[in-house]
């Protein structure tokens, strides 16, 4: 099997992986040192934003984990030098991935404990940072979680939203060499879908997975039934991926209920393609997944579509799923290599009287630390088929 088809079979055995940085995330060393960490630990999709740099920052990241997969290897690591497809996160319409908070830091109250700063999982809003030297937000760590923005004692903090111009999208995307698409998309938005697929659509045949991002709402199994007739047929995978409470895997083990409960919602619709979570996943759902029964067994097979052969470099099946394919994980996945990113920043600062980025490939100690936390998260999924394949 060649590389190209790795991430197509984990779709296929129902152990598919992704990362999501987060549309709207735009920190270069986050993204590019997330990427190493998460496809030296398996991951089959990484997420990025539809930005020409963090597109390229991705890309090294790839490039890097290339050049360690022996090392990987001899450190217990399955990762063989498969590259995970890169995908880029468009959207139709406003939406809560693609904006960005904001506000005016000299109007803030002398004493204000400032709960947003506390608050905020990316660690995007300071004040008179010695590091810095700048109080605010720090736009490009921002990912639009929106946490802030309750939790502000005087309501000065807002967002400003972003769409995607359709117009800008085939030359972006297709210039770049990314493997995936991902709509974020919404009931009542057919046509605002439909203004989006026709700018991807002439270059969809060279796209190896097509992705629908969309959250729970009336209608929504009409709706998506909607956008399967406007987008068929595809040559690509298609996965529907079920948005079931944006960007808070970090809080706690019970936002991963609204995920599960939606992807068994898109389940029962039996539409074409693959159902992957995401949205509130963190470490305690496969866990759920499994004890629902949600989950692919080893050796298990989807149903087949027409004329599809056993290999997989025939277009994958397009018929009902009856499992759940894969999970994707943002705001959990990132928070939890935070902790060795923030000693890298750190040391940045130590070694240098400039400030000179470090690379996570450049502190050994530091990286394989990395690989092993995002291992810890992308082995759950993978394990099970792991270890009833062994037997």
């Amino acid at each position: 099997m060649t590389d190209l088809f790795v991430p197509l079979q984990s779709l296929k055995q129902g152990n598919w992986f992704k990362l999501i940085c987060g549309a709207s995330f735009q920190h270069l060393p986050a993204v590019r040192n997330l990427t190493l960490a998460y496809t030296l630990a398996g991951a089959d999709c990484i997420d990025v934003a539809a930005d020409p740099a963090v597109i390229a920052a991705a890309q090294a990241g790839l490039q890097v984990a290339k050049t360690l997969a022996k090392d990987a290897q001899k450190r217990g690591f399955d990762y063989k030098g498969n590259s995970p497809f890169l995908m880029v996160s468009l959207n139709d319409g406003e939406d809560p991935h693609f904006r960005k908070a904001e506000f005016n830091p000299t109007e803030c109250p002398k004493d204000c404990p400032r709960p947003c700063e506390r608050i905020c999982p990316a660690q995007a809003i300071v004040f008179d940072s010695i590091k810095e030297d700048f109080s605010g937000v720090i736009s490009e760590k921002c990912y639009g979680c929106g946490r802030c923005i309750p939790i502000c004692p005087y309501s000065m903090i807002y967002t400003a939203s972003y769409v995607t111009t359709p117009a800008a999208i085939a030359p972006l995307v297709m210039s770049t060499g990314v493997d995936a698409v991902e709509i974020h998309t919404q009931v009542g938005r057919l046509a605002e879908f439909q203004r989006l697929w026709q700018a991807i659509s002439p270059w969809a045949d060279r796209l190896k997975v097509l992705a629908i991002s969309c959250p729970d709402g009336e209608g929504m199994t009409d709706y998506l039934r909607a956008v399967y007739d406007l987008i068929a047929p595809l040559k690509s995978a298609l996965i529907w991926q079920t948005d079931g409470r944006p960007m808070s895997g970090d809080i706690g083990d019970g936002t991963t209920i609204a995920a599960v409960k939606l992807g068994q919602k898109v389940l029962a619709a039996k539409l074409p393609g693959y159902v992957q979570l995401a949205g509130g996943t963190n470490s305690y759902t496969v866990a759920k997944l499994k004890t629902m029964g949600l989950l692919k067994r080893a050796g298990e097979q989807g149903s087949r579509g027409a004329g599809e052969k056993r290999e997989f470099s025939a277009p994958l099946p397009l018929s009902p799923p009856s499992c759940i394919a894969g999970i994707a994980y943002g705001s959990y996945a990132r928070v939890l290599l935070s902790p060795i990113l923030e000693k890298l920043e750190n040391k940045e600062v130590s070694n240098t009287n400039v400030k000179a980025t470090i690379c996570l490939e450049e502190d050994e100690i530091l990286l394989w630390q990395a690989v092993e936390l995002a291992h810890s998260l992308v082995f759950q999924i993978k394990s099970r088929q792991r270890r009833e394949s062994e037997h």
